[in-house]
């Protein structure tokens, strides 16, 4: 009998060492999960958001009456202007001709398609870039 108590007075001795070993590792690391996961999450749903506004302006810019916004599949996005504009290629379900390219200016939500303007050349052209 005498064991047993003794037992159990060094289990519980010990326990708060454990205790404290999970509050200073376990709970830190729980929290860095969480943040990681809202930082990488909120990333992920802004990218989504932007997709879906340049297929909206697409769709409103092009003549064909028949383009909606999901019939735009969007291709080789690449940031210009400190991430103020959008450079890449969209296609229609109903093109036949294949990617076209385009300019999206995110402060006004115009889209420019003509490749050959100086709105388009001064972020898109290849001067830009380098």
């Amino acid at each position: 009998m005498r064991l047993e108590q003794h037992a159990v007075a060094v289990y519980y001795s010990r326990m708060p060492y454990h205790r404290g070993l999970i509050i200073c590792l376990g709970i830190p690391l729980v929290f860095l999960l969480l943040i990681g996961g809202l930082i990488f999450g909120g990333q992920a749903v802004s990218a989504v958001k932007l997709d879906g506004e340049i297929q909206r302006a697409l769709a409103t810019k092009l003549v064909n009456a028949s383009s909606r916004a999901d019939d735009i599949e969007l291709k080789n996005l690449q940031r210009v202007n400190n991430g103020y504009g959008y450079c890449g290629l969209y296609k229609t379900a109903s093109s036949e001709n294949g990617y076209a390219s385009f300019f999206y200016n995110k402060i006004d939500g115009r889209v420019t398609l003509d490749i050959k303007s100086e709105r388009y050349e001064s972020n898109c052209g290849l001067s830009s870039f380098c």
